[in-house]
C-alpha cells in the first residue's frame, strides 16, 4: 500500500495522458476551457493538451498527497515535499510554454536531488540516510552500510542520466513511449535494482542472524 500511495501521481500521470491522448479534441477542448488562463497565449494545439492535462493532474495529485497525510496528523517526508516542488515547478513550466522538455525533466531533477542529498550527508556530515530508512529492517556492518549508501547515490545518478537519454534520445518526439518508460520501465529498474541489492546483502543478514540462532540452541 505504501508503495502504491507513493506511485499514485505517476500512476494518474499515465492513466490521465493515455486517455488524453486517445481523445485528443476532447483533450483539447478541456484545457483550453479550464486551463486558458494557465497558458502562455491561452492555446494550445491538440497534440500538445494531453501532457499538459496529465502534468495538471500529476500537480493535483502530489497535493493530494500531502494533504491526505496531514489531515492523518501523519509526517509528511522530506521527498515528498521535494517531489512536489519539482512537479510545481517542471509541470507548471510545461503548462504555461506548452513545452512538453519541462515535465520529462522532472523524475531526473527529482532523482539527481536524492542523489546530492545522500551524498551531502554521507560525506559532508557522516551521516548516512539509507541506513536510518532501512536500519529498522536490517542490520548491517558500518563498512556494509556505507557501500549501501554509495549504491543508492549512484543509482539515482545514474536513473537520472537513463531518463534523459530515453526522454530526449530514444523516445524523441514520441512522448506517448516515454510516459510507459516513465512508469513501467522505472518502476521495473526500481525492483530489479532492490532484488539485486538484496541478494547481495542477504549473507550479511545470515551472518548476524546465525550467531542468534546458535545462542538459542545452545541455552
Amino acid at each position: 500500500m505504501k508503495f502504491l500511495f507513493d506511485l499514485f501521481p505517476v500512476i494518474l500521470f499515465f492513466l490521465v495522458y493515455k486517455f488524453a491522448d486517445g481523445h485528443q479534441d476532447a483533450a483539447h477542448a478541456l484545457a483550453v476551457q479550464y486551463m486558458g488562463g494557465l497558458i502562455s497565449g491561452g492555446n494550445v494545439t491538440p497534440e500538445q493538451a494531453p501532457i499538459m492535462l496529465a502534468s495538471l493532474v500529476g500537480i493535483v495529485a502530489t497535493i493530494l498527497q500531502i494533504l491526505y497525510l496531514l489531515a492523518r496528523g501523519r509526517k509528511v517526508d522530506g521527498m515528498l515535499w521535494l517531489s512536489l516542488g519539482v512537479i510545481v515547478v517542471t509541470g507548471g513550466a510545461t503548462i504555461y510554454f506548452h513545452d512538453e522538455s519541462f515535465i520529462k525533466w522532472k523524475p531526473t531533477i527529482l532523482y539527481w536531488a536524492f542523489a546530492l542529498a545522500l551524498f551531502v550527508a554521507q560525506v559532508g556530515f557522516r551521516n548516512n540516510l539509507m541506513r536510518k530508512v532501512m536500519e529498522a529492517q536490517i542490520r548491517l556492518p558500518d563498512a556494509v552500510w556505507a557501500r549501501v549508501g554509495y549504491a543508492w547515490m549512484t543509482f539515482f545518478a545514474a536513473i537520472g542520466v537513463l531518463n534523459l537519454v530515453m526522454a530526449f534520445i530514444v523516445f524523441k518526439g514520441n512522448t506517448g513511449a516515454w510516459v510507459n518508460f516513465k512508469l513501467f520501465g522505472i518502476t521495473g529498474i526500481f525492483f530489479a535494482f532492490i532484488v539485486v541489492q538484496t541478494l547481495m546483502l542477504s549473507k550479511y543478514i545470515e551472518e548476524h542472524e546465525q550467531p542468534q540462532g546458535q545462542g538459542k540452541g545452545d541455552a
